[in-house]
């Protein structure tokens, strides 16, 4: 079974008509991206948008083989004309599967909002779910898709619902070899490379229109992202990177997010932080307030999302009395970099997915006290101790990311 995406954008198209954004400025030439429209086999279409008999005609491929076309979106939207010899578009109701001629078989999959997935099997027995804009499956939990094999390939709205993936994956309806494709991109991300890098955290690619891929053949390996085992995110103060280590891993179930600044009792403006971090994790993610982080670094488990080790060094130093210059020069460097080192081992031996997040204060101003300046330096090995046992280094600087490595 191949597909022919002749659009892979939002319902509005990249870029959007009349929008002044930065995005939509430079989503110009090979970035532009028509409205997501998936041709199977010349034989079934995915959403009919306006223009997709010329698009096909460009991908070299033509719609007078299609046998039965599909709607996926909340409302079947502003009247789209249909081409001649093209059957009338219609919507297969949620959880009826409908056999065509060609053997393919074509289930309806429900929606957590308005809309319509589509689980197409093919005749050699490949299977496909593509996904309308905005939406994820619905009932996972009730075994909607529970137990079955993993899909060849998926084809969703990655960046606007990162967590129907992380239902896809808890159920195991997405795997390690399963070929996640991006579609409805629309302008949240800049196009080119951030919008390669922002899908790879996530499993997944981005195509230009007009591509046709195998499902379940990957002709370039290379394409297809694999995740990093270890991930370390450095920032300044609000540069964003807290942000960008969550959205890592909002495409995953069951994250743990270890916090290590502790509750801090009575601090309001703390609590206010706090609760802010809070709620901008998906509601699957559990939580844990902790600084022993040797543990979990060496267990098996979901991702551990590590919050961050600037803090994480606060409570080492406070533990080996690092801010007394007699206790310091009497064993408690010593016993620092004792700890520091059972960190950065347990680091290099962990064998789940683990991104960490510190802080980057030595391009900042030099602290002008002794104290300030042992932590300064201190947070500054342990940064280049970690880094040096992850796969993907980056810098966040006003929200932009900067990879160092990976």
């Amino acid at each position: 079974m191949e597909v022919t995406l002749l659009g892979t954008g939002a319902p509005a198209g990249l870029p959007r008509p009349d929008c002044p954004c930065a995005v939509c400025a430079t989503s110009l030439g090979a970035a532009a991206r028509a409205a997501t429209a998936v041709l199977v086999d010349s034989t079934l279409l995915l959403d009919l948008t306006p223009g997709a008999a010329f698009a096909a005609a460009r991908a070299g491929h033509s719609l007078g083989g299609v046998r039965q076309a599909l709607l996926s979106h909340p409302h079947d939207g502003p009247p789209v004309e249909v081409p001649a010899g093209l059957p009338q578009p219609g919507r297969v109701p949620d959880g009826r599967e409908l056999a065509l001629l060609t053997g393919h078989r074509v289930r309806a999959v429900a929606m957590d909002a308005p809309g319509t997935g589509y689980a197409v099997t093919g005749p050699d027995g490949r299977r496909l779910l593509y996904l309308p804009p905005g939406g994820a499956p619905a009932g996972l939990e009730e075994g909607g898709e529970g137990g079955a094999e993993p899909y060849d390939m998926v084809l969703a709205d990655v960046v606007g619902r990162p967590d129907a993936l992380a239902k896809l994956r808890a159920v195991g309806a997405v795997g390690a070899a399963t070929d996640v494709v991006a579609v409805h991109v629309d302008h949240d991300v800049p196009a080119g490379p951030e919008l390669t890098r922002r899908l790879a955290t996530a499993g997944a690619r981005a195509v230009p229109d007009g591509s046709t891929l195998g499902v379940g053949v990957y002709e370039d390996v290379s394409a297809v992202p694999d995740v990093p085992r270890r991930t370390l995110v450095l920032g300044g103060a609000r540069s964003g990177k807290s942000v960008e280590a969550e959205r890592r891993l909002e495409s995953f179930p069951d994250v743990l997010y270890v916090a290590t600044g502790g509750s801090r009792g009575g601090d309001t403006e703390w609590a206010s932080r706090v609760a802010a971090h809070r709620e901008r994790r998906p509601g699957s993610w559990r939580t844990t307030e902790t600084c022993d982080l040797v543990p979990l670094l060496g267990e098996a488990g979901p991702p551990l999302l590590i919050d961050c080790l600037s803090l994480w060094l606060t409570d080492a130093m406070d533990s080996v009395g690092a801010w007394d210059d007699a206790v310091w020069a009497d064993g408690g460097e010593r016993a620092l970099r004792a700890r520091v080192g059972e960190l950065v081992a347990a680091v290099r031996g962990a064998r789940r997915t683990v991104v960490l997040v510190s802080n980057e204060v030595g391009s900042g101003i030099v602290p002008a006290t002794a104290s300030g300046r042992r932590y300064r330096d201190e947070l500054g090995k342990v940064n280049a101790g970690v880094a040096g046992e992850c796969e993907s280094v980056v810098l966040v600087v006003a929200g932009q990311c900067v990879v160092l490595r990976g």
